[in-house]
């Protein structure tokens, strides 16, 4: 797999990997160490817990906001403006151990954590807002690649923040990395190229809702929710399921970063799958389902498998839910960006922006309603029989997928008459007067005969061809996308003709 990327390209995909890098490891740090010190304030796991879930739903609503105003701020705006907020956040998220009293320690939690879900979205919007542009032919590569590097800083992050934690106590893990983070969003300020399109200056813009109303990008945002689902699931319950094995605490961690760490590795696998051209990403969606609906069997396990709950069979279940992980979230992103400019919507930043929002917010919604679920699951019917409701949501959604694929695609297609070059506008709409079919077909014409030389038959024929800039002797066929392109036949042409022409 080999990128040949200009210096800019180069530049733009190391600066936003660091940036995601230092960013996981931030949002890593939190769960270890806060609940402890928040115990130590007087609060209740119901309090500490809303500070955590509090942070996915702000993120579910501004992403949108952010997305539909992309154009308006500026990517590069928006990228550098949210970093800079997430890493002040994470410092001052270390300073509040020093903060006496159960209410206010309470209430400034839930105001930085706000305010760094704030940056957090304006910052994972623009990023993929950026790669989308930057890398119209490797969209799905390069979003994978920032995936591995947000995978490894979640595995880094615990672990570096745990040495720190022993060294200098709650506040030191988040100055360090924090500090880490606020030198990535300078270094992005002055190397992160700043983007040039005077195509993209446009007073208005499409809408969530219009994106949504696409079929095949609302499907990707199930996918997407549904994975982050069942991500967040296993962060609530699996550590009471394990407690039967008494691992030690440096064994429970290695259990809760296999699914993190096969997802941060295949990612890039994936993402090249994805961008070739004979690969549908919806086929690559259904994987992804099967890999997760596999994994949460034997997770459990299953009762009616009739399986020991021992741990390879959890590890081995682990590892393919890592797997589906890499499908589905690689899978759905590309998706929905090319189904968005297929079906209509403008090939530019604007749109990029949207589906990028779209995919932060629909991720931030599932691990808002994840934990929430297994936990009511967890106390009435158990680990074993829960894992089984994730198995039934994305064998629904594979079931969903493969309906969409044997229906609306084959439905949908279409016969046009000039290449994939021809038919998108740079506003991104189809332009019919290249389109054939009942609904596209020119009024007949009359055949009217009059004597004419040889010469001014091929003259007029000239002149025809070179207005429609076809080639009449070739016949190509090719294809882009669900759309298919046939060999253009040219209608009867008259000496009266020319006028016209």
């Amino acid at each position: 797999m080999v990128f040949d990327f200009t210096r800019r390209q180069w530049l733009t995909i190391i600066v936003i990997s660091i940036a995601d890098f230092c960013n996981a490891i931030c949002v890593a740090l939190q769960a270890p160490f806060y609940p402890l010190e928040a115990e130590k304030k007087g609060c209740t796991a119901t309090e500490y817990g809303l500070v955590f879930g509090i942070f996915e739903l702000v993120v579910f609503i501004v992403s949108p906001i952010y997305g539909a105003h992309l154009n308006k701020f500026g990517p590069k705006v928006l990228f550098n403006g949210g970093i800079l907020t997430t890493g002040t956040c994470a410092i001052l998220f270390g300073l509040l151990d020093k903060i006496e009293g159960h209410i206010p320690f309470i209430t400034f939690s839930f105001i930085i954590r706000i305010v760094e879900a704030m940056g957090n979205a304006a910052f994972l919007t623009a990023s993929f807002a950026i790669i989308a542009k930057e890398f119209p032919n490797n969209t799905a590569s390069m979003f994978a690649s920032l995936e591995t590097f947000f995978g490894l800083g979640l595995i880094v992050g615990p672990m570096l923040g745990g040495t720190l934690y022993s060294l200098g106590g709650y506040t030191l893990p988040f100055a360090v990395l924090g500090s880490a983070l606020f030198c990535a969003a300078v270094m992005s300020c002055v190397v992160l190229p700043k983007t040039h399109d005077d195509e993209d200056v446009k007073p208005t813009g499409p809408t969530m809702l219009a994106l949504l109303r696409i079929p095949g990008v609302l499907l990707a945002a199930i996918s997407i929710m549904s994975t982050s689902l069942s991500i967040s699931f296993l962060q609530a319950t699996l550590e009471p399921h394990l407690r039967q094995f008494q691992f030690s605490p440096v064994v429970l961690g290695l259990m809760f970063v296999i699914n993190g760490g096969v997802y941060a590795a295949s990612a890039p696998a994936w993402g090249w799958l994805c961008d070739r051209p004979y690969v549908k990403q919806k086929h690559v969606t259904v994987v992804g389902c099967l890999f997760v609906s596999a994994g949460f069997l034997l997770i459990g396990p299953a009762p009616f498998l009739h399986l020991p709950t021992v741990t390879w069979v959890i590890v081995v279940g682990l590892v393919l839910h890592g797997f589906g992980m890499g499908c589905q979230l690689v899978a759905s992103f590309s998706d929905a960006l090319s189904t968005a400019i297929a079906r209509g919507l403008p090939n530019s930043i604007e749109t990029y922006g949207l589906v990028s929002a779209m995919w932060t917010s629909t991720f931030a919604l599932g691990a808002f309603i994840g934990p929430t679920v297994s936990g009511v699951l967890f106390d009435s019917i158990g680990f074993q029989n829960s894992t089984i409701f994730i198995f039934f949501l994305h064998l629904l959604v594979m079931l969903i997928v493969l309906s969409f694929l044997w229906t609306c695609e084959r439905s949908s297609k279409i016969d046009v008459s000039a290449s994939a070059g021809d038919l998108l506008q740079l506003d991104g709409t189809l332009d019919e007067s290249v389109l054939i079919g009942e609904k596209y077909m020119p009024p007949p014409r009359v055949k009217r005969y009059s004597r004419t030389s040889l010469t001014e038959l091929i003259s007029i024929h000239q002149c025809k061809t070179e207005k429609l800039k076809i080639n009449p002797y070739t016949k190509p066929y090719s294809q882009y996308g669900s759309i298919e392109f046939s060999s253009y036949k040219e209608s009867p042409v008259s000496i009266n003709d020319v006028d016209a022409l």
